[in-house]
């Protein structure tokens, strides 16, 4: 009975090859199916034993025609066709369970081996119903032996692919070996695909009962010996390991033997493959954990880094509108001052006055947006939800305030400077602005500009915010009222307040989520 075969690729002349070139001349019988549509109904429909498909469909993909496939049949082998540039299988195919890959252009030889290898258990199903039909019984026994022994030696597999850790892998490599295959003693060592150098060394030793021991006291005048049959580790084409096995025997290793264990070899290699594909994950994710910290370490508190860390999908390129609160402070007459001022001198002396400037926002755990100039930008509720994101930005112009004072007794009179402060809560689009390569995490709108002109109305040492700001905080900070200012951009003029005291215990402020723009009557 000759085995049957579908063979699921769009490339047409892939197809031919390997329908009229391999498989026919073979005596395969074989189906052909032009489209991952076709293939997945014939698959679902038609009685096979192995499925040829290539990685590159289209419409019902690759990944999607097997995890199909897997729900109806668990077991049915599939070697998949690939490119040549493709290095290695994406680690989908490899969990949904695929027995071997060829890399197209196709090698006759290379598939037939491959067929080879994972047609072993349905060829000795066909082979059993044949000899039963011949009522070749004591062959049947040893057919089914074998069979219980590869489906043995499958499912042990199977759990060899599940695991993670490179040691337990090893471990349980080595222990179904020696029970499968009735071994003394089995080792596998791993190779630096690099140097070619040992990186891992495995062995075990089978543990003999005291019946065994009588045994094998029995057998000592035999002519059993020690063998050592030997296979690689391979991936692809690239060779990670070596597998041996140590058997008594009386002569040769069979070819069931040699059979079992490259199977199992191969199931070897793709687990210490998964185990590979697990690690430059783990150390790609700790790249960008690293890039997320090196990204925002130097913009907000440390408190606000870890939290990026840990939900990193917040850090993306593209914006959403919410609510934060603004601050804008500016050196006043820094223009004037650094036209009669050296520049290192100049340089140092900014350095100073924005240095308060940072500290008094991240000490409230607000982000730094950016320096412009003799100005400082920031805002809070982002990236990181604040409740209280109001009362931590007028903290933090009030600390800047104060600071300044203590920064001007270290300095002589002639550099004191005072920064005039602009603070506001609106909605605005916050998010990453920019490419992919170069980004700026930032917050843009109309309640940023707004801020933007309290500020350029403020005296040195004045805090100014608007009507909304203040009906919102007004129990918790002491302020005094300017008048209607006409804020440039504005078609109305606007109540204006200077904030005269914060106060220092955190009380949580009203809902600034919901804000009704009032104006004083």
């Amino acid at each position: 009975m000759s085995l049957r075969v579908l063979v699921i690729d769009e490339e047409q002349e892939t197809l031919d090859f390997v329908v009229n070139k391999v498989l026919l001349p073979q005596g395969f019988h074989v189906h052909a199916a032009p489209s991952g549509i076709d293939g997945l109904r014939q698959a679902l429909t038609d009685i096979l034993d192995i499925i040829i498909l290539s990685v590159d469909i289209t419409k019902v993909t690759s990944v999607d025609l097997l995890e199909e496939l897997r729900h109806f049949n668990g077991s049915l082998p599939v070697i998949l066709l690939v490119p040549h540039k493709q290095s290695g299988m994406p680690l989908e195919l490899l969990r949904l369970g695929i027995h071997d890959y060829v890399k197209k252009p196709i090698d006759p030889e290379e598939l037939l081996n491959a067929i080879e290898n994972a047609l072993c258990v349905p060829t000795l199903q066909v082979q059993k119903r044949e000899l039963f039909s011949r009522n070749v019984m004591q062959t049947n026994q040893r057919l089914q032996q074998r069979i219980q022994n590869l489906n043995a030696l499958y499912n042990i597999s199977k759990s060899i692919t599940s695991l993670q850790e490179p040691n337990k892998i090893l471990d349980r490599i080595v222990d179904a070996v020696i029970f499968i295959l009735d071994g003394e003693e089995c080792s596998i060592m791993l190779l630096d695909p690099q140097t070619g150098q040992s990186q891992d060394y495995v062995v075990k030793r089978r543990e003999l009962d005291h019946k065994e021991v009588a045994a094998r006291a029995k057998m000592a005048n035999t002519s059993l010996v020690e063998s050592v049959l030997s296979v690689p580790l391979q991936v692809g084409t690239t060779v990670v390991g070596i597998m041996s096995l140590t058997k008594l025997i009386s002569g040769r290793f069979t070819s069931h033997d040699a059979q079992s264990l490259r199977m199992l070899a191969d199931y070897a290699a793709i687990a210490i493959h998964n185990v590979q594909l697990m690690k430059q994950l783990k150390e790609t994710q700790e790249k960008e954990r690293k890039h997320l910290r090196g990204l925002f370490e130097k913009y907000v508190a440390p408190s606000v880094v870890q939290q990026l860390l840990n939900e990193p999908d917040k850090v993306k390129l593209g914006g959403i509108h919410q609510a934060i609160t603004v601050l804008f402070a500016d050196v006043r007459g820094f223009s004037t001052f650094s036209e009669r001022t050296p520049p290192e001198r100049l340089v140092k002396l900014l350095n100073h006055y924005m240095t308060v400037a940072a500290d008094a926002v991240l000490a409230e755990e607000g982000t730094l947006d950016k320096f412009m100039g003799d100005a400082v930008m920031a805002f809070f509720n982002a990236p990181m939800p604040q409740s209280d994101h109001l009362l931590r930005a007028l903290r933090a112009a009030w600390v800047l305030r104060e600071q300044v004072k203590e920064l001007h007794q270290r300095l002589p009179k002639r550099y004191h400077l005072h920064f005039g402060v602009g603070v506001g809560v609106g909605q605005a689009l916050v998010g990453n602005i920019g490419t992919p390569q170069m980004m700026n995490f930032t917050a843009i709108g109309d309640a940023v500009n707004k801020v933007k002109r309290l500020q350029e109305n403020a005296q040195g040492g004045q805090i100014l915010i608007a009507h909304e700001t203040f009906r919102l905080v007004e129990e918790q900070i002491g302020a005094r009222y300017l008048g209607e200012v006409l804020l440039k951009g504005q078609r109305n003029p606007e109540p204006i307040y200077e904030v005269v005291w914060v106060g220092i215990k955190k009380v949580e402020p009203r809902n600034v989520e919901k804000i009704n723009v009032m104006r004083k009557t």
